[in-house]
């Protein structure tokens, strides 16, 4: 199943661009990488790149479409890794900038085929759900970062802060309290929403609206 993820971003549009093209910008706010980096480019080739996450690297090549007739843009992307611990063996996607009256509809879409052998499958039932919350906790703590300037560095201090307080909230009503005050203030904490300066996953949509990927998807091939 494809993931979706969409979101809208109240930022100009080329800032927006940036903070997502650029490796060294999209690393920092992205949960899902730890390394980003651009391979050198050849003239009329697609982009080359390299990416890392928990020292398993991969590679892949992307090529973006800045401005489109509609006032879109576009930028579609193929991946891979062979390294024999990585969960995703290769997989293609796109992200999607429709601006509009209330902001710029950022989304992407991709899907993945994975790894482990035999086992990726049944591991995939608990790892393409981790993908998809990452990915939309990504998607807010850019937004934090582009509409009220909280850095990604703040965001991560901000969410482990919370989570940290909630945990330690539970563990003191389970040990101090009566049964069934010590369940409720549990519940209370851990279903509590995060503070609107804290990313959270369940502010970004996750039924497609944008779901056909670009033409430039399908002329992509990895060397």
């Amino acid at each position: 199943m494809r993931l979706y993820i969409e979101t809208t971003i109240r930022a100009d549009p080329a800032e927006l661009w940036v903070r997502t093209q650029d490796p060294a910008q999209h690393q920092r706010w992205d949960l899902r990488f730890h390394r980003i980096e651009y391979l050198p480019k050849e003239d009329g080739a697609p982009q080359r790149f390299r990416y890392a996450t928990f020292g398993i690297a991969g590679v892949g090549i992307s090529v973006g479409e800045r401005h489109t007739p509609d006032g879109s843009s576009t930028s579609a992307l193929r991946f891979a890794c062979d390294h024999p611990l990585s969960l995703i063996r290769a997989g293609s996607g796109y992200w999607r900038y429709r601006p509009g009256p209330d902001g710029v509809r950022f989304c992407t879409g991709y899907d993945y085929r994975p790894g482990w052998g035999g086992l990726g499958p049944l591991a995939d039932l608990v790892f393409r759900p981790l993908m998809g919350w990452a990915t939309a906790w990504s998607f807010d703590r850019l937004r934090l970062w582009l509409e009220h300037g909280i850095s990604p560095e703040s965001s991560l201090r901000r969410a482990l802060f919370e989570l940290a307080a909630r945990l330690l909230l539970t563990t003191a009503a389970l040990l101090l309290t009566p049964l069934p005050l010590a369940l409720a203030t549990a519940a209370l904490a851990l279903f509590l929403p995060p503070s609107a300066r804290t990313p959270a996953a369940r502010r970004c949509r996750r039924a497609a609206r944008d779901a056909t990927p670009p033409a430039t998807l399908a002329r992509l091939e990895l060397p």
